[in-house]
């Protein structure tokens, strides 16, 4: 287990968790602390649930429920005993904590004006276990650069949890660094919305993005995109899971100036995002010139085919062979 991980855990849900067995504990995605239900991992695509007797089962009934307590010490181990200094966080709903670890936090929602102002009585927590996996970039880079090194504008097609944020954060490393073959060294800026491509810590990446990458923590995408053109005069723009009308017009401005854009969305495939309104524009009027659809079909971060501004699969390559 991570050790930044048990710093911010209590004892009793620190023992249970360091009872998992070593091949589980090497594929952790995840660990869910609801109060009062059961104590939940997900591993290798697999739900367990630990029990109090230093065990994993499959099955929940006997599972041991974390109780008020343990809520309590694990919000105050994760803001480090001053819920007052993680209070934009957590009207955001979510703390990134040392090693780039995001910990999403539900409770009682307190809204002003229409807007989120606070989160109280936090009674469940998500902790994903952030791996950086580099070198998964490199299975997809000869499909997406042209013959001088350059990027195209991507986009990345994903469901949840099928590695698009693993691939877009090695995506922006490779470029930045420029030492994978295909690839020449480009300034990268990363607008890191929700501290997960970087995982930022009091705005220090915990991730490797690379030698030559900006990144702007916490910043709404719409905003951040505009900023990084404006004060770091990025090659290229990187951001996780567009899909917001602010978002689209974002990216019409950045491709007006000249910018290279790698990014993200949700959905199975190409036809399920050219249903969504706020992207069918962009689509039709080719903003993006590869698409890189992914699946769990073989494992997280399957490719499942990249393609060109007209669909068109690009085969240069084994796409399926990778």
């Amino acid at each position: 287990m991570k050790p930044e991980i048990e710093n911010i855990l209590p004892p009793t849900l620190r023992g249970l968790v360091r009872s998992i067995p070593e091949p589980l504990t090497a594929h952790l995605e995840e660990i869910r602390v609801r109060l009062g239900r059961p104590l939940e991992v997900l591993s290798a695509d697999k739900v367990l649930y630990l029990l109090p007797n230093g065990t994993v089962s499959k099955y929940y009934q006997a599972a041991y429920c974390p109780d008020m307590s343990d809520c309590e010490k694990l919000l105050s181990l994760v803001s480090n005993h001053s819920l007052y200094a993680l209070e934009e966080e957590l009207k955001r709903g979510y703390v990134t904590i040392k090693g780039g670890h995001r910990i999403g936090l539900v409770g009682r929602v307190i809204v002003e004006g229409g807007e989120v102002r606070h989160l109280r009585n936090v009674s469940g927590f998500n902790i994903r276990v952030a791996r950086e996996m580099n070198g998964v970039a490199r299975k997809v880079i000869p499909f997406i650069t042209d013959a001088s090194g350059t990027c195209h504008n991507t986009l990345i097609v994903s469901p949840p949890q099928c590695g698009k944020t693993t691939l877009l954060r090695d995506l922006a490393r490779c470029f930045s660094d420029g030492t994978e073959e295909y690839v020449t060294a480009k300034k990268v800026g990363i607008v890191d919305e929700r501290s997960e491509l970087a995982g930022s810590v009091d705005g220090i990446p915990q991730h490797d993005v690379g030698p030559r990458t900006d990144v702007l923590d916490a910043c709404p995408k719409a905003e951040g995109m505009m900023m990084m053109i404006r004060s770091m005069s990025p090659d290229i723009l990187v951001a996780d899971e567009i899909g917001r009308p602010e978002d689209v017009t974002a990216i019409d401005e950045a491709v007006h100036a000249g910018v290279r854009l790698i990014t993200t969305v949700h959905g199975r495939d190409l036809e399920d995002i050219s249903r969504r309104p706020t992207l069918s524009r962009m689509l039709q009027q080719a903003v993006f010139t590869r698409f890189v659809v992914l699946s769990k079909r073989l494992g997280t971060g399957t490719v499942e085919g990249v393609y060109d501004a007209a669909w068109q699969p690009v085969t240069e390559g084994r796409v399926h062979a990778m």
